[in-house]
């Protein structure tokens, strides 16, 4: 048979155990959200970075097109009236060989629009990014318009035509440094 003070001493005896698994399972918990916190902020210190290389990576994006899509504007917008602005136009987005070639060909680019009294207006419909890096990019562009000339009697007639685009970053700016058609243009 117990005594009184026999339960009292149980009674102790499992209060310290009650007391003692609290401690554990405040201990744990305090573990397992200081974890939830550092994984936490290392997630999110994760997705901010991902954000920036992404918003850099769409700025690259839109610089490259917005550069290819100038100078394709620039390359079917001819006027033999305003030939060497036409031209000027053209070269001013250009770097490299690409730009020298024009250059050295730029007169005579010149005395035939004159010559033939061409005028080529059209504008880009579609462009796209088919490869791009920090410093090079490959564009496709398309555009739609109108050549008109001697041939054409001055009635212009419509033209449609695909470039690839090929682009370098220069000091902070993309330069065309090749364009070729593709396809046929019609």
């Amino acid at each position: 048979m117990r005594t009184t003070r026999d339960t009292g001493r149980a009674w102790e005896g499992a209060k310290t155990v009650s007391v003692s698994l609290t401690n554990r399972w405040l201990t744990m918990l305090v573990v397992v959200l200081a974890l939830a916190a550092v994984l936490g902020g290392a997630l999110s210190w994760r997705a901010h970075g991902d954000r920036a290389q992404a918003a850099t990576r769409q700025e690259r994006y839109g610089a490259a097109l917005a550069a290819a899509d100038a100078e394709v504007t620039a390359f079917v917008n001819l006027r033999y009236d305003r030939a060497a602005s036409s031209v000027d136009a053209v070269a001013t987005g250009a770097t490299g060989e690409f730009r020298e070639h024009y250059g050295r060909s730029a007169p005579q680019v010149i005395r035939v629009l004159r010559h033939s009294r061409s005028v080529m207006s059209g504008q880009v419909v579609w462009s796209g990014v088919s490869d791009i890096s920090p410093t090079r990019a490959t564009v496709i562009v398309a555009t739609t318009g109108t050549v008109s000339n001697r041939r054409t009697h001055g009635v212009g007639r419509p033209r449609a035509f695909r470039f690839q685009v090929s682009l370098v970053r220069v000091d902070g700016r993309w330069l065309t440094s090749d364009v070729g058609f593709v396809g046929e243009g019609r």
